[in-house]
């Protein structure tokens, strides 16, 4: 797996980037300024007030009318949808980037929702909570139940999250359907980059989320 770590995003002061998940400073990290980006899943629509912040044109779309309803009072341009259904309508090429944040699990159908991030855009950036993290295994061995983590704090009858997988089964995905990884970061417990030197089983077994900036293999 080729990895290069994200470079620390520009134009925010400590005290303005101590107010945004390390996640989200990491993935703004990863587009270029003056990029047109949607952002697919959006949540309250904190990524892309952080993403404004660059100069960047953001769009979103979010599946809960309370979510959209959130980003339209902060006067951005978000609507509802849902990754599985409505992302086919998009043309090709739409956008520079597409971004899918904590919402892979989420979804249906996750391949074709990978599939159709680099089909309307001409890179993706994907990040996902990492089931083979430590803490995971281990209230699977220990506890014998469902995990359940600061990142994942619903119970398994109350979740939205359907399909789980490591960093490891994401790389394999890619690999599937020829997606090539311009860039990889695992994030620890704490926020912070998994040293690049390290082998591939250690970003598994302690990377609390993966980040993965995307492009179209060869084959595309």
């Amino acid at each position: 797996m080729s990895v290069q770590e994200a470079l620390p995003l520009g134009g925010l002061s400590a005290e303005q980037s101590g107010h945004f998940r390390a996640d989200h400073l990491l993935v703004a990290g990863m587009v270029k300024a003056g990029s047109k980006v949607l952002d697919v899943g959006c949540g309250e629509g904190d990524l892309l007030q952080l993403l404004e912040t660059r100069g960047i044109d953001g769009r979103g779309i979010e599946l809960s009318r309370e979510g959209v309803n959130r980003c339209v009072a902060k006067g951005l341009a978000v609507v509802q949808g849902d990754a599985d259904t409505d992302l086919v309508n998009y043309p090709d090429d739409a956008f520079d980037y597409v971004i899918l944040s904590q919402t892979l699990q989420a979804t249906r159908q996750p391949k074709v929702v990978l599939e159709n991030l680099l089909r309307i855009g001409r890179r993706a950036i994907v990040s996902f909570p990492n089931f083979g993290f430590w803490k995971m295994r281990l209230q699977l061995l220990i506890g014998g139940h469902m995990p359940r983590t600061e990142n994942l704090p619903a119970t398994w009858y109350d979740t939205a999250n359907i399909h789980f997988c490591t960093i490891k089964d994401f790389v394999e995905l890619c690999d599937a359907i020829d997606v090539k990884m311009e860039r990889a970061v695992a994030l620890d417990l704490y926020g912070r980059p998994i040293p690049l030197n390290l082998p591939w089983w250690v970003w598994n077994m302690f990377g609390e989320q993966g980040v993965f900036l995307l492009t179209r293999g060869g084959g595309k």
